[in-house]
């Protein structure tokens, strides 16, 4: 190469040196104009989380550029393409621009001096998540919450099995159960945590405003008793049922009324012909005091007031049978219906056609949260069912909404009550705390370690819920974990954090479930990034909920896809376990998979130990 071409590759590296040079220096002059435009701002956060909302501050910033560019030249070049700099914004900028420095003028690169390093801001990202959930468990950096079931407030071993387990926090869900059950549950987890010699932190979800769909029309009186069946469809056994005023556990309940038990006598056999004329019995197999154990041998439709006899002639006077529960008639709806969703509570039904199949009225039910009728708008999505049916809203009135549904399942889906609406679209004001979370925060703040704070949507929900605490003088070293869990919440997460950052410890919990609905299936992987992304520049310890491992908990065997989102879960500071009949199973397997993963991932920077054989891994586990 002459010397001409060489000035030429010279001149354009030392070109692409300043170009680059010149683009983070703008980064950082932004950064530094913007914290110092937030001055009202950090006067009003927590002496813990000053240093941390700073750096919130130069992330907000960093974010706004589209690095792309910049960050494959700084690839090429071997030096860190800043994608891990949300601990430590100005020292990861600082730091690249020293070295570019050096490449440019052969000087040596000084230490950005004064700034959050990265070491420190990794250490915060520590210190705040064990002030907030606890001392982490020996071999593995993230904990691990479960919540806990109400059988866990009269079985001790439950508890105990599971903090030897690996549980690292204990969830009381406070949309379940009464005081008098917390009570119990918070027991036992302090005193398995005390004999096994753990630190279990007990956290306490407010349940928040649920918006439901209402109650439906109650449906027929009719009770399907079904003896099991082999494969082949042969009937096993005969199916036990109890004959008396009250139900008894585990047997099928056929309501008799106290007036009418001895006309049954000692009879061994009672007749009927059942819902659709078909002839049946009940065998007597034993009398007590309350009423006669039966069974049945096939199947038999029941209904009030369907008569039993002594007699295979159905003489003399029959026993009426008492009331059954009325059957839930759910709503049947396919794209292209209308929907009426109701602001009173009127029960809702399905459509109504004539003998040619000609709408007369259009299928309704009505919505528990009447508020919502005020902060919507026309062509607006409604979801129901955790996303199952789809509709756009397509007319307001003062007294109800007319939906149109634009997506179902194949063939159609079944709308019951009491299932969750959400708005995804709409600006809604609704506040995360109801008059039901006000109340049980007495109870809250007296026993638990961290409140889980639900339905946060604005920052205004985060001074709500401080008024409160502030009424019932809780104690100030209290934690709080924010629960994301709509659209809302995630665009004005930013200004959230802010707000919660006026105490320590806080964390945020990312409800996965609601937030996939919320905003569509194909952006949660995106959203997820983002929020755990945002938690690590504030240093707020971040929690990875919603049904990790569900069919292991519930059903004794894990998915394949569970098992690559456990491991995915590393990377945040928790991760919360729903309850289930095998939840140790599923809490020692979540505790291995942390544990196996440990070397290859701390946070969001992927780590590099020896490789080893895959029988190897096995053996270790």
């Amino acid at each position: 190469m002459n010397q001409t071409a060489q000035q030429k590759k010279t001149s354009k590296r030392e070109l692409k040196l300043k170009e680059m040079i010149r683009e983070i220096d703008g980064i950082i002059k932004e950064a530094r104009a913007a914290e110092i435009a937030a001055a009202d701002l950090l006067e009003n956060i927590h002496p813990n989380y000053v240093t941390s909302a700073k750096n919130l501050i130069h992330y907000q910033v960093f974010r706004r550029h589209d690095l792309t560019k910049l960050q494959k030249r700084l690839g090429n070049m071997g030096l860190s393409r800043l994608a891990k700099a949300q601990s430590h914004v100005m020292a990861s900028l600082k730091t690249n621009r020293a070295l570019l420095k050096s490449m440019l003028t052969g000087t040596h690169v000084k230490k950005a001096v004064g700034e959050l390093s990265f070491k420190k801001g990794d250490g915060l990202l520590k210190k705040n998540a064990a002030k907030l959930l606890g001392y982490k468990t020996t071999g593995r950096r993230t904990r691990i919450m479960v919540t806990m079931p109400s059988e866990a407030a009269d079985n001790y071993q439950m508890v105990y099995d599971m903090l030897a387990a690996g549980m690292n926090c204990a969830r009381v869900n406070c949309a379940h159960d009464n005081p008098e059950t917390w009570a119990k549950i918070i027991q036992n987890v302090r005193k398995a945590a005390e004999a096994l010699g753990k630190d279990c932190k007990v956290a306490m979800d407010l349940a928040g405003p649920k918006i439901r769909t209402g109650a439906l029309e109650p449906g027929p009186q009719v009770l399907k008793i079904r003896p099991p069946k082999d494969i082949w469809g042969n009937i096993i056994e005969p199916i036990q049922c109890w004959l008396g005023p009250e139900p008894k556990p585990g047997l099928v309940h056929v309501p008799i009324a106290a007036e009418h038990l001895p006309a049954i006598g000692e009879h061994p056999n009672l007749y009927l012909k059942d819902t659709r004329a078909k002839k049946r019995k009940f065998k007597i197999k034993e009398k007590q005091d309350d009423g006669y154990l039966a069974t049945c041998g096939r199947t038999t439709f029941i209904a009030t007031n369907v008569h039993l006899y002594t007699s295979k002639e159905h003489e003399p006077k029959g026993i009426p049978i008492g009331n059954l529960p009325s059957l839930e008639v759910p709503l049947l709806l396919r794209v292209g219906d209308r929907l009426r969703l109701d602001k009173e509570p009127i029960p809702g039904q399905n459509a109504l056609r004539n003998e040619a199949g000609e709408l007369l009225e259009i299928a309704h039910i009505s919505c528990r949260a009447p508020e919502i009728f005020q902060e919507v708008k026309v062509d607006e999505r409604i979801l129901f069912d955790d996303g199952k049916i789809e509709g756009r809203i397509a007319e307001i009135q003062a007294d109800h909404l007319l939906i149109d549904v634009v997506h179902t399942v194949e063939g159609g889906a079944k709308l019951r009550a009491e299932k969750g609406i959400n708005l995804p679209d709409s600006a809604l004001t609704i506040s995360g705390l109801t008059a039901k979370d006000k109340e049980d925060l007495t109870f809250v703040v007296k026993h638990a370690d961290v409140i889980n704070f639900s339905f946060v949507n604005r920052p205004e929900d985060v001074t709500e819920l401080f008024d409160r605490l502030k009424e019932l003088k809780a104690r100030e070293d209290i934690g709080l974990v924010l629960k994301i869990e709509t659209q809302s919440g995630f665009n004005t997460l930013p200004e959230i954090l802010f707000r919660a950052m006026k105490i320590h410890p806080v964390g945020v919990m990312i409800a996965r479930g609601d937030l996939a609905i919320e905003t569509g299936w194909r952006n949660i992987g995106r959203v997820q990034e983002e929020i755990l992304s945002l938690c690590q520049a504030a240093h707020i310890t971040d929690i990875w909920a919603t049904q990790v491992l569900e069919s292991l908990a519930k059903r004794g065997l894990p998915s394949r896809a569970e098992i690559t989102d456990a491991v995915m879960s590393q990377r945040a500071d928790c991760v919360m376990l729903n309850k289930g009949p095998y939840i140790v199973q599923a809490i020692q397997l979540l505790d291995t998979i942390l544990k196996d993963m440990e070397p290859y991932q701390d946070k969001n920077a992927p780590l590099t130990p020896a490789m080893q054989r895959a029988n190897s891994i096995s053996e270790k586990s």
